[in-house]
């Protein structure tokens, strides 16, 4: 669907050569667009603003979208679009399976990191931040026909396994035989005891090594570790609606086998040096220096996403990085871009990017704690919304919640603000797909078919919508490059307002003729593009509420 905005301002900069940094109109009668472009050039031209606004009212050619072009005040132009120009975008947006979304022109092989839990452990709400926002982006970019490879860089390997081996030897137990549960409770004792016990804490990072360097024994638990999580992980994925699968599990040991060639490659370049026994890639700026190699010989999280940067450009031939993490880790990965691309892996022809979130917090403005003081579980919170709603409704309004604020700002899980069917809130959009597939399916009882165009937007209320709707497809876009999803949301919580004004304004079935044909029409490009919508965040569009 024809985006008017960018047409317009394409047009005016044409004849200018300036931006005419169009504002939508602050009242109907003064159209739908204004600009001040004739008072910025006058400053320029030492001409009256007036005088300028005449010159390009009669110069531009604006006649097969718009209404003759109106001169305000010292020298604004409003701008109407015509009705039938309007009533025709609204057509192409009812004939377009793409919903107003257009394909890239070049589209382009894109891998995600998001999700990644820790095996052995329960997901936390940290997760949930990052899986959300992580689906939401594999979407949005898909949407638009980019290849996207989505990669869950689960915590499979390092010290902690170390831990747990031992400390399951200690204890006699099976790994196959645990539940997640028992595993998450394995590990506290093992973590604790590794901070209290010297002698145990040695013993594990030995067994990291031998983990490592693949005794039989320690793997066969191991194996076994990741399996439960696995199952664990998948449930929730599978509850949440995400786009996650096992063919996405690509977990620190994935690169295990490599490690060792990076870390000779970089120190071969130079690019690593020996510092007390470890080596190490010093980055200019930062106080600490990536640790590549330990002095024990062991490798941790620093070479690990080096080689994971390595393995994405060369192996999967990604030409676009995304990182969806906690946002306190965003030196540590701009730390890692810097060193991968002075070792060669990160070719400047590729884009990488770190997208920090902020916390959830509870209602004291504290971060999110179960009852009992401890972190609060994924789980534990998925059991408390879907309390309070069905799981469509609970889980559209937890995504809605966390994806309409700004990514990187802490936001407060308030349940009983989330599941609202008023105000900005996931259930509201919902509400609102819904009632329109209400006022269709009584369309249909009265034998009334939805059209595929629309002739007739008198009313100040349909042009509006209609207006709106042509915005569609540029927010995505814009949400696509951005990486910010609360662009798309705000447009959303806009459209489902206008769309309530409209029902206020404007009877669809108490009209007739060719009105109620072109309103049945409208209703209908506003019931897509909330369902598109909405299916970019990952949240269902019911038909019923």
């Amino acid at each position: 669907m024809l985006s008017y905005a960018h047409e317009l301002s394409q047009r005016f900069a044409d004849l200018t050569g300036i931006d005419p940094e169009l504002r939508p109109a602050t009242r109907p009668e003064f159209g739908h667009f204004q600009t001040n472009v004739a008072l910025r050039l006058a400053k320029t031209r030492g001409q009256k603003p007036r005088d300028i606004a005449a010159e390009l009212v009669e110069q531009i050619e604006l006649g097969d979208i718009c209404e003759p072009l109106e001169i305000a005040g010292p020298g604004f132009i409003n701008i109407r679009l015509t009705e039938a120009a309007l009533a025709d975008g609204v057509t192409t947006l009812l004939r377009d399976p793409h919903t107003g979304v257009a394909k890239a022109e070049t589209p382009q092989r894109i891998v995600i990191d998001y999700s990644s839990p820790n095996v052995a452990k329960q997901m936390h709400v940290g997760h949930l931040r990052s899986t959300i926002i992580g689906d939401c982006f594999n979407r949005v970019l898909t949407a638009q026909g980019h290849e996207v490879v989505p990669q869950n860089h689960i915590g499979d390997w390092g010290t902690q396994f170390g831990q747990l081996l031992e400390q399951m030897d200690d204890e006699g137990l099976d790994a196959s035989t645990l539940t997640l549960d028992e595993a998450d409770a394995l590990y506290k004792r093992a973590a604790a005891r590794f901070k209290s016990d010297e002698a145990f804490a040695e013993r594990a990072r030995k067994r990291v090594v031998s983990l490592q360097g693949g005794d039989p024994l320690s793997r066969r638990q191991w194996e076994a570790l990741i399996a439960i999580s696995k199952d664990a992980f998948n449930q929730t994925y599978d509850r949440l609606g995400v786009k996650l699968t096992d063919e996405h599990l690509a977990g620190e040991s994935t690169y295990n086998d490599l490690l060792a060639v990076v870390a000779a490659q970089v120190e071969e370049s130079g690019v690593a040096v020996l510092d007390a026994g470890a080596l190490c890639i010093f980055v200019d700026g930062y106080d600490a220096p990536l640790i590549i190699r330990k002095s024990d010989g062991g490798y941790g999280y620093d070479i690990t996403d080096l080689t994971a940067i390595r393995y994405r450009v060369e192996e999967l031939g990604a030409e676009r990085i995304i990182y969806v993490t906690d946002v306190r880790q965003h030196s540590h990965f701009m730390q890692i871009f810097a060193a991968a691309r002075t070792a060669g892996y990160l070719p400047e022809s590729v884009v990488a990017e770190h997208v920090g979130y902020g916390m959830v917090l509870g209602e004291d403005g504290r971060p999110l704690k179960s009852r009992d003081g401890s972190a609060a579980t994924l789980a534990s919170l998925l059991d408390a919304a879907e309390a309070e709603r069905a799981r469509a409704i609970a889980i559209g309004a937890i995504k809605y919640a966390d994806l309409s604020t700004g990514l990187n700002k802490d936001y407060v899980f308030d349940l009983d603000r989330m599941v609202q069917t008023q105000g900005d809130t996931g259930p509201y959009l919902q509400y609102a797909h819904a009632r329109i597939c209400q006022v269709e399916r009584k369309a249909e009882a009265e034998q009334l078919t939805v059209p595929d165009a629309v002739t007739v937007l008198a009313h100040p209320s349909e042009q509006a919508l209609a207006l709106l709707l042509s915005r569609y497809g540029e927010i995505v876009a814009d949400v696509a490059e951005t990486l910010q999803p609360h662009r798309l949301c705000t447009y959303l919580h806009e459209l489902a307002v206008a769309v309530a004004r409209f029902y206020d304004d404007c009877p669809v079935l108490r009209s007739e003729g060719e009105v109620r044909q072109s309103r049945l029409g409208l209703i209908e490009a506003a019931r897509r593009v909330l369902a598109h919508g909405l299916d970019l965040l990952g949240i269902q569009a019911p038909e019923r509420m």
